[in-house]
């Protein structure tokens, strides 16, 4: 795991040292060793930057950037191929020799082998910028599900690429503009939906997608080779209940066992449900030696388990951090909790398996079945007469701090499409909403969330649609990125060992009815583990990571809270309806507040406003 970072400047009034200052930004991705290569070329001046936290290979023949004398290519890489050695072995029978033990290289001698169809043999997490001399192009590559981040910001004289936000900043010809829609998608959904970024001309690279930058006709090209949507529309398969736990449970094991690949310690965040269970039961069935767990007591499991009871003031004293952590506004409160297990385990591990996934995958959270049942009596209006009720219902504005229910019904009638209603059925603030809370900008655009969902199968089930869905939005733009930057930020690497493609592959074409049915869900997964873990033991209430903050932020922490949401600063940006802000301010802290989301988003939004717009 690591940290990358570079430009291509037309203009070429780059420096090296703007370089070295947005690569030593990144350190606490790569603690272990740095790296930065220039190039001046005849369009253009060229930087790659990189921080190394060392995993695979540790001695410095692993150092990046790093060089492929046989074609000329360079490559930064952020991630895992964990089959690298398969794919090595592959190579070697083809003539190719190796002078490492890394995957890195790997990936260099399959690029020149294979070209940009290598990528098709890689099972892992990455995010990578290769530069082609001898083609005068930039590649910049994302993995499948999205695990690794990657933004670039293009203005057609410089293109800056890196793994986080904040190494943009470091060049003086980044403009901090910013998107009125990516601020509206945020306030909706707690995070900034791919490919848009919160800044303007600033993206985030699709998940499944690579960009090429000619840099002879300075033309950006970008292409998708892969997409979960491909698995969804293929036809359910006819097999038994019994023989898709039996595939199942051999997949996991594979995803599982790639993930323990490793030259350091590696251990498991441990929370006591399925996921995390599933993980942890099944890697340790194969393990002589016992898994390191972290978080909650595992005495069933037999793992070497380590659990910490973090103070109330450790928890508190990372919500100032938060807005540095994440530097695009990030509403998810659990990376509170998130970054305190992460700083637990970076104590004995340097790699960590976090069980995100599962309830993408085999439909675990309680929204699937409370929206489906919503969904199915909404289905049975016909489209005509949605439409003309969604023109009878009137909505008049009211205070933020209380559910608008007739705007929400209102947008739902007004959208026929049952994934786009899903979306709308748990928004934290409604589209109308949040124009109000921009002061209804004319540039913010209704439907800004809905990229990823345009171009669904409309012949899916219902539950398969929304389990897609889930998996390229919310699975990909807020719990991937929650993890990412809660553990890269103390130089922890963590691995997502149900994100592996070929799961995914595999239960989207199985019968929603294995995964969800009138009383259970996440049935498939519930009976894998119920064979190594009782079932009297998993339905015990989960230990979640759960904290007080709906009470700190009037209690503790309200000198922080009143700091960034005092009317002056609400002010400050001049982006915001500050009295509809100061009624729900006001709301909250008369316990007056239905919906705690709606606050913290905004506190979150003034936090990241301070840190990176007025610094």
């Amino acid at each position: 795991m690591c940290g990358i970072t570079g430009f291509v400047d037309f203009s070429r009034n780059s420096t090296l040292s703007d370089l070295k200052a947005m690569t030593h930004v990144i350190e606490h991705r790569g603690p272990d060793d740095v790296g930065t290569e220039w190039f001046d070329t005849h369009a253009c001046s060229l930087g790659l930057g990189f921080r190394r936290l060392a995993i695979i290979d540790l001695s410095p023949l692993g150092h990046q950037p790093m060089h492929n004398p046989a074609d000329g290519c360079w490559i930064v890489f952020n991630g895992e191929v964990y089959n690298f050695k398969e794919i090595r072995k592959e190579l070697e029978g083809n003539g190719h020799a190796f002078i490492s033990h890394s995957d890195t290289e790997v990936i260099l001698k399959a690029y020149q082998h294979w070209g940009m169809s290598c990528v098709d043999r890689f099972i892992g997490m990455f995010a990578m910028a290769l530069y082609n001399p001898k083609e005068d192009k930039l590649i910049l590559l994302r993995d499948r599900a999205g695990v690794k981040p990657l933004y670039y910001h293009w203005n057609e004289k410089i293109l800056l690429f890196g793994s986080e936000l904040k190494t943009f900043h470091r060049h003086p010809q980044f403009k901090k503009e910013i998107d009125l829609t990516a601020l509206s998608s945020y306030f909706q959904f707690g995070y900034v939906p791919a490919p848009a970024s919160i800044f303007k001309n600033t993206y985030k690279l699709s998940p499944g997608h690579y960009l090429i930058l000619d840099l002879k006709s300075k033309e950006i090209q970008i292409h998708k080779y892969w997409d979960a949507a491909d698995a969804y529309q293929l036809p359910k398969l006819n097999i038994s209940l019994k023989e898709a736990e039996n595939k199942t449970e051999e997949i996991l094991t594979s995803a599982f066992q790639y993930r323990m690949i490793s030259d350091v310690p590696v251990g498991v965040f441990l929370s006591g449900g399925y996921d995390s269970s599933c993980v942890t039961a099944l890697l340790q069935k194969n393990s002589a030696t016992k898994i390191k767990t972290f978080t909650i007591a595992a005495s069933h499991l037999g793992t070497d388990h380590h659990e910490q009871i973090c103070s109330f003031q450790e928890a508190m004293d990372i919500i100032p951090e938060l807005s540095t952590i994440y530097d695009e506004p990030f509403g998810d409160s659990s990376a509170v909790p998130t970054t305190l297990v992460s700083r637990v385990a970076r104590k004995h591990v340097t790699v960590a398996l976090s069980a995100d996934g599962g309830d993408e995958l085999f439909a675990g959270y309680p929204r699937h079945r409370k929206s489906l049942n919503q969904l199915k009596k909404l289905n049975r209006i016909p489209n005509g007469l949605s439409g003309l009720l969604s023109k009878i219902v009137s909505v008049t504005d009211q205070p933020l701090s209380v559910a608008n229910r007739r705007d929400k019904l209102k947008e739902v009638l007004f959208d026929s499409d049952p994934i786009h209603r899903f979306m709308i059925i748990n928004q934290a603030f409604t589209a109308s909403e949040s124009s109000r809370l921009i002061g209804n900008k004319n540039e913010i655009r209704k439907k800004n969330f809905l990229i990823s969902a345009e171009n669904f199968d409309k012949n899916l089930d219902l539950l398969s649609g929304i389990l897609l869905l889930e998996y390229k939005t919310y699975l990909a733009d807020d719990i991937l990125q929650k993890v990412d930057r809660a553990t890269m930020s103390v130089g922890l690497e963590g691995r997502e060992p149900l994100i592996d493609h070929r799961i995914l592959e595999w239960t989207a074409q199985l019968p929603s009815a294995m995964k969800m049915d009138s009383v259970q869900q996440k049935i498939l997964l519930k009976n894998i583990v119920h064979k190594y873990i009782p079932s009297s033991i998993m339905e015990r209430p989960k230990m979640g990571f759960g904290i007080p903050l709906k009470d700190w932020m009037k209690g503790n922490l309200k000198d922080l809270f009143m700091e960034m949401m005092n009317d002056q600063a609400l002010q400050s940006s001049g982006l915001l309806n500050v009295q509809e802000i100061k009624e729900l301010r006001e709301d909250y802290l008369n316990n007056k507040l239905y919906n705690f989301e709606r606050i913290w988003f905004l506190f979150i939004f003034q936090q990241w406003y301070k840190r990176w717009m007025q610094n």
